[in-house]
């Protein structure tokens, strides 16, 4: 199938599609199946304590995946999540940004299946792991 999305195509996607979040999120890098993106942690992330909270890791997840289905089958904008499954496994590093290494475990004709972990840059250990299902419209 081959890539159909280069990272900055993704991006002028995002901007054009989902302003609201576009200047949340970086793609760093993008290959056959794979993707890996950076929620670029502020102040609006946070929760009391100071650590980024869970919907925060939630949409860097979501947003991973959402680009790697895309990056392989062109700009669908109503690609939709129907499934997810999120560990949240450590507290992630105060003030540094999270890492998303994103893979495409499978990427059918209707559905696409990712695998995401996600870490503090400079963290070894991973501070979430999700597994999401995404449904992919039908063409015409």
């Amino acid at each position: 199938m081959g890539l159909q999305m280069s990272a900055a195509e993704l991006d002028t996607f995002l901007k054009a599609e989902f302003p609201q979040v576009s200047g949340e999120f970086a793609i760093e890098e993008v290959g056959e199946m794979r993707i890996r993106t950076r929620l670029l942690v502020g102040e609006r992330h946070l929760r009391p304590g100071g650590t980024v909270s869970g919907p925060s890791i939630f949409a860097l997840a979501d947003v991973s995946v959402y680009l790697a289905v895309l990056a392989m089958i062109g700009p669908q904008g109503l690609a939709v999540t129907t499934n997810c499954s999120i560990d949240f496994m450590r507290k992630p590093i105060s003030g540094v940004d999270l890492i998303a290494e994103c893979r495409l475990l499978k990427l059918g004709r209707v559905l696409a299946v990712g695998e995401v972990l996600i870490f503090s840059e400079g963290g070894e250990a991973p501070v979430a792991r999700a597994s999401m299902t995404y449904s992919i419209p039908p063409k015409g």
